[in-house]
């Protein structure tokens, strides 16, 4: 198919969906990532042919050669965001037209083919429509949506791979924080580091990811919430957390986040909160911060909050730092106006309880 086409989709309805007794049990206290829905996307791409076959079809397991490229070359990318269902019933989802955009990004940065927009919108689009009972209901659940796509061709070549299988599969999912909202602990890793320049660090990979796995376990040892990185070059620099970005607030109002110089993934949560953060008459500057001037500002005062952000946990306080030299809080260790404000307003947005004036909000037909 070429770019500007559209793919006819097989519907294959699953024969043994779950009953509506157990799903209504799941979607009770459903977590995170534990319970798939009944069906998944499948859409094949060889060199040549271009992407076919594309079904809806019964969550199963896929068979795989041991020889697939993906298992030896780690070409494999992936996106993530959310379904939800407002007050009146109808079914949104929050700008996924920017990880449609993103999914093409990271797929040519590791050398895939890249999976036309309307494509991908449209996958999802099928799988909320077969599975929109497993949508919860209330103002803390949401479908998490997880397309990805990887390389399937068997060989043992380094080179690209000729053909390639796209998924997408679905979980509910429940409160993000147990509880209400808990600033975070920081671990400073002083050895490890997520992305360097010219690397993958802009591309939403799995082995970006894989990378953080051992500092966040180093993280956990220390008694922390999550890992957070500094710059590969000069190990000064604020980075980003092992998958949210991060940001600082300081007492004159002015929002700074770490720039976008191809190490940091640029993040749609991040991206919203720029807007939303100036149309609130806060200044935002993107600019490298030290570890050494968020220390010294915090313990001046001058910065009075830090949050990081994300799909999942959406905008969460940032509340102690701990590294090899120290620790330190910021606001005391306590969650700051601006960051619970924000936070508010995003969230309402996505839930449709205000109006969203930036056309963020896809009604899923």
């Amino acid at each position: 198919m070429s770019g500007g086409d559209k793919l006819d989709f097989e519907i294959r309805p699953n024969s043994a969906p779950v009953s509506a007794a157990e799903r209504a049990a799941v979607l009770a206290a459903p977590g995170f990532g534990r319970v798939m829905t009944d069906h998944m996307v499948t859409i094949r791409y060889a060199d040549g042919k271009g992407w076919y076959d594309a079904r809806v079809e019964p969550y199963a397991p896929i068979p795989m050669d041991p020889a697939s490229a993906v298992f030896h070359y780690a070409q494999e990318i992936f996106e993530g965001l959310k379904a939800f269902r407002t007050a009146d019933g109808t079914i949104t989802m929050f700008r996924p037209e920017a990880n449609a955009a993103r999914f093409v990004t990271s797929a040519r940065r590791m050398a895939m083919p890249p999976l036309p927009p309307e494509v991908f919108m449209d996958s999802l689009h099928r799988i909320i429509e077969i599975d929109r009972d497993w949508v919860p209901e209330g103002d803390e659940g949401s479908l998490y949506l997880r397309p990805f796509m990887f390389a399937s061709e068997a060989f043992l070549g380094v080179r690209p791979a000729s053909e390639y299988l796209y998924l997408l599969i679905a979980s509910p999912a429940g409160a993000y924080f147990t509880g209400g909202v808990k600033p975070l602990s920081l671990w400073v890793s002083p050895d490890y580091t997520r992305a360097a320049p010219g690397g993958t660090g802009a591309a939403k990979c799995g082995g970006n990811y894989a990378t953080s796995l051992a500092p966040q376990a180093e993280a956990i040892e220390h008694g922390c919430d999550q890992v957070i990185f500094l710059d590969a070059v000069e190990r000064r620099y604020i980075d980003e957390l092992g998958g949210m970005n991060v940001f600082f607030v300081y007492d004159d109002g002015t929002l700074v986040t770490p720039p976008l110089t191809g190490t940091i993934l640029p993040g749609i949560t991040r991206e919203s909160i720029i807007t939303l953060a100036r149309e609130a008459g806060h200044p935002v500057h993107e600019r490298l911060v030290s570890l050494d001037e968020w220390r010294s500002d915090a313990a001046s005062g001058r910065l009075t909050e830090a949050f990081a952000c994300g799909t999942a946990a959406v905008i969460t306080p940032i509340g102690t730092v701990r590294s090899p030299e120290g620790e330190f809080a910021t606001n005391g260790g306590e969650p700051g106006t601006v960051t619970m404000s924000l936070r508010q307003t995003l969230e309402d947005i996505q839930r449709g309880r205000i109006d969203d004036r930036h056309g963020w909000v896809h009604r899923v037909r």
